[in-house]
């Protein structure tokens, strides 16, 4: 899946996951008892922030196509083209599914 939204420094733009329907039990969850996904796919990245002197880019360590867990309350969400995704920082990435 390709976006064409395009990070800026060190951000990302990930597709959230969807959370699990139903418990272990068969019981299913409505929507107001769901807790919001922590987990998604990397649909694009940004170039990298510049390092302290400000000569070169820090690259990240997360590339597209990556499962990464992040930050609960972290990010900003987006609707594009009929999609949400989230544009996180890539501080807010815990770590990567893998």
């Amino acid at each position: 899946m390709s976006v064409s939204i395009t990070p800026l420094e060190d951000r990302i733009v990930v597709k959230s996951l969807e959370a699990e329907q139903t418990t272990a039990s068969g019981l299913v969850i409505p929507d107001t008892a769901k807790e919001k996904p922590q987990e998604g796919e990397v649909l694009a990245v940004g170039p990298g922030r510049f390092n302290d002197n400000g000569t070169e880019r820090v690259p990240l360590d997360v590339k597209v196509g990556d499962k990464v867990i992040y930050s609960k309350y972290g990010g900003t969400e987006v609707k594009y083209g009929g999609e949400e995704y989230l544009i996180l920082s890539a501080r807010d990435v815990l770590a990567i599914v893998g």
